[in-house]
């Protein structure tokens, strides 16, 4: 949370998904734009959208109808695939588990990264190899329903609290007509990142901030849905490995007074603590 902004930046990252694996990326004048305008959104926001990434707005749409036919299953049919421990904590989840204060893939996410990691001063693939190991990722297909859809005991009218992410980076594939994301500045107003039709909606994470030294900082955001029809979105979570240990990077260091600002994390034992006080078994 960077500044009072009142608008969440767009950014054609085209260059960058084009020259990504061009060896003199760091020297292509178009792809240098796109860099600048990440690490302005990231310092200022925490939050921006992206176009230019390559996947179908058609393909983006045709997710979310699929996301919208399995929220209209049976409850029944839902319970099949039940999120449990055992699971993982994948699977359905009903309303009120979740306790919170197109498909984007994986190549997109590490373009973005890449394009952060050279924002930062850094090599390319800073946040690759041993630094991250291999990354995972969750893909989460989310519903919101109409309050008054859900029974009064549980009803709000906050589909998501207030929360950061908890990882490195979040694609999110939002419908195109629903306003309801809404992301709070430095002055604590929340502002709503609208529906930008073949674009995803990005935002930052915890570990970005530990890695970076708090030169980023993740924002918080929420979900209220006013509207009367049923929302979905299709996010996409890019994870660090879960056996990572992240730690303010070098170059970071370097850049913030040369010492570290936050001690070093497993990233697994950090998601699991935050899994275990955010879902209701």
């Amino acid at each position: 949370m960077g500044s009072d902004f009142k608008s969440i930046p767009l950014i054609d990252i085209s260059p960058l998904v084009e020259k990504i694996d061009d060896p003199n990326m760091a020297n292509d004048k178009d792809l240098l734009q796109v860099v600048r305008m990440l690490d302005d959104a990231c310092r200022e926001a925490g939050f921006f959208y992206v176009k230019g990434h390559g996947i179908a707005e058609s393909l983006m749409k045709e997710v979310r109808d699929v996301t919208q036919k399995f929220f209209q299953l049976p409850y029944e049919e839902k319970l099949k695939i039940k999120m449990t421990p055992q699971s993982g904590y994948r699977g359905y989840q009903r309303v009120g588990e979740n306790v919170t204060k197109g498909k984007p893939d994986m190549h997109e996410a590490i373009d973005i990264m890449r394009g952060i990691a050279l924002a930062l001063g850094g090599p390319v693939d800073a946040f690759e190899g041993k630094t991250a190991g291999d990354p995972f990722w969750v893909c989460r297909l989310i519903g919101y329903p109409v309050s008054t859809d859900i029974p009064e005991e549980q009803r709000t009218d906050t589909g998501c609290g207030a929360h950061t992410d908890y990882g490195l980076l979040t694609l999110v594939n939002q419908d195109d007509d629903i306003c309801a994301l809404e992301v709070r500045n430095k002055s604590g107003e929340w502002i709503y990142a609208k529906p930008l039709p073949g674009t995803f909606v990005c935002n930052i994470g915890d570990m970005l901030k530990v890695w970076s030294n708090g030169i980023y900082q993740p924002t918080l955001h929420r979900v209220v849905n006013n509207s009367p029809r049923y929302r979905v979105s299709v996010a996409f979570f890019y994870e660090s490995n879960f056996d990572a240990a992240v730690e303010p990077v070098e170059f970071c260091r370097e850049r913030t007074g040369g010492f570290a600002k936050y001690e070093k994390v497993v990233y697994g034992e950090h998601l699991v603590q935050k899994v275990l006080t955010n879902f209701v078994m």
